[in-house]
């Protein structure tokens, strides 16, 4: 017996907004909606191709009517793919991420920042070919 990781969930106050930040940032898709709930993801999941192998988690937005109080304990990572670090932290304050101060010092080689909401996360190394 096994389990899949197939969604990462993000309490938050408006999931829309959140999953339209993060379907901008990741090139997801929404792929459910109902009342208070909307998730994205970059496949739509069969329980066929779950079982069959690993597949990349979908993230799924739920409102909640708490706010964010402190650091989150867990965080996406996420890496450019055709552009230096730099050039996409700067994408990335366009569409409404701040950048962010968990303590992580100015010696380190990746961004924290934070979406629209205040959850944290961090724009590592580019994964765009270098010339």
């Amino acid at each position: 017996m096994t389990s899949r990781f197939t969604e990462l969930v993000v309490d938050c106050h408006d999931p829309e907004r959140l999953a339209a930040f993060w379907c901008e940032v990741l090139d997801f898709k929404v792929i459910d909606r109902s009342r208070g709930k909307v998730e994205i993801g970059s496949w739509v999941p069969t329980a066929e191709e779950v079982r069959a192998r690993q597949m990349s988690p979908t993230l799924l937005f739920i409102q909640v009517p708490e706010g964010k109080a402190v650091k989150n304990r867990l965080h996406l990572d996420v890496s450019p793919i055709d552009c230096s670090t730099e050039d996409e932290v700067t994408r990335l304050l366009g569409l409404g991420a701040t950048k962010a101060d968990v303590g992580q010092g100015s010696d380190r080689n990746w961004v924290v920042m934070a979406d629209p909401e205040g959850n944290e996360f961090d724009v590592v190394r580019t994964l765009a070919p270098q010339n």
